[in-house]
């Protein structure tokens, strides 16, 4: 079992040195963990957010382990060198087109939601969105109007097998949780998610047992705040994912609590190769201070043993110990608590 550990800048080292030790507890057989550069220290360090030894140390591991990337002073580098390229450079590298997103209010902080706690507690949602196409991939530019005026100009574009790819990992999703699954797209105006919707449709006839609905992005925008409930797996392109999945992640009430994964298609002697992440930043801010919450990257490791190790046993044992911390009040400062990044990863081990 080899781990590509890749901490990146912030708060990135603090968190994925406490999702390690929880991996550590569990005493994995054969687990081998490597540690590698990645963004803004990369670029300081090897003059390149994302370094071929770290690249090929990435693909050389059943699975990475990823913390976040984002240094301000690197703000003013060219686009190419930014640490933010490191993790588009890692997903296209590798080749991983579907990001996994789960969003769900831990029992008792439905207060920390800024939905009521009638609807917040209903909420409990995987968020399948494809990751390699769409707008941010495709041609760009800028360009001169007739009338003497910048334009900037970008593609967006979906191929039927890109769509069909990302479709079967949702449908696959939907039928192992024996639920209904929800397409999202922009059909009425735009013909990449008209293509979109009847290649969804096709795939479809593979999954009778999985109730398919499609809806617009605007709605579905609406409905995730206004009746969570009725969501339980959505699909959808890279830019309204990108927006629905961070809506989600606001109503939670909290990053410090959400992970994900992105997988491809490559398969190892465990299962699928994937990167695992939490979804909050680099939080500068408070990077070096201790006060970083650790459970959305612990709860990512919990995800790369299910997904890529195939230890559904060990994963459930590491989200169940991060319930039974929060029951027991190990809040951290994004929770309204005091709780510091070493003494909550603590908390969870000690629950395990």
């Amino acid at each position: 079992m080899k781990i590509a550990v890749l901490p990146g800048d912030g708060i990135g080292p603090e968190v994925t040195r406490e999702a390690v030790k929880v991996l550590e507890c569990l005493d994995l057989p054969g687990l081998t963990l490597s540690q590698g550069d990645v963004g803004g220290i990369a670029y300081k360090r090897h003059g390149a957010p994302l370094p071929k030894e770290t690249l090929d140390m990435a693909h050389h591991a059943d699975a990475v382990l990823f913390g976040a990337v984002g240094d301000p002073s690197c703000d003013g580098l060219e686009r190419h060198l930014r640490p933010e390229q490191a993790i588009l450079g890692l997903r296209k590298e590798l080749g991983l087109f579907a990001n996994l997103r789960p969003a769900r209010v831990f029992e008792g902080l439905e207060h920390l939601s800024p939905l009521r706690p009638e609807i917040a507690r209903e909420l409990d949602m995987l968020i399948v969105r494809e990751l390699t196409g769409d707008v941010y991939f495709g041609r760009k530019g800028e360009r001169t109007t007739d009338a003497g005026e910048r334009e900037g100009w970008d593609e967006m574009a979906y191929s039927a097998p890109e769509i069909r790819r990302i479709a079967h990992v949702a449908f696959r999703a939907a039928k192992g949780m024996g639920a209904p699954l929800v397409s999202v797209d922009k059909a009425n105006v735009l013909e990449t998610s008209q293509v979109w919707r009847d290649v969804v449709g096709e795939v479809a006839h593979g999954y009778r047992e999985v109730a398919l609905s499609h809806m617009y992005v605007d709605n579905a925008a609406m409905q995730v705040i206004a009746n969570p409930a009725q969501f339980r797996v959505m699909l959808t392109g890279n830019l309204f994912g990108d927006i629905l999945s961070d809506l989600a992640s606001a109503a939670v009430g909290s990053i410090g609590l959400l992970p994900s994964a992105s997988l491809g298609e490559r398969q190892t002697g465990f299962g699928t190769f994937g990167l695992y992440e939490p979804i909050h930043g680099s939080a500068p801010d408070i990077a070096g201070q201790g006060k970083a919450n650790p459970m959305a990257t612990i709860l990512s490791a919990a995800m790369m043993l299910r997904h890529s190790f195939g230890r559904e046993e060990d994963a459930a044992r590491i989200e169940k110990a991060v319930a039974k911390a929060l029951a027991d009040g190990i809040r951290g400062g994004d929770l309204g608590g005091d709780h510091g990044t070493e003494a909550i990863g603590a908390a969870v081990r000690e629950r395990l």
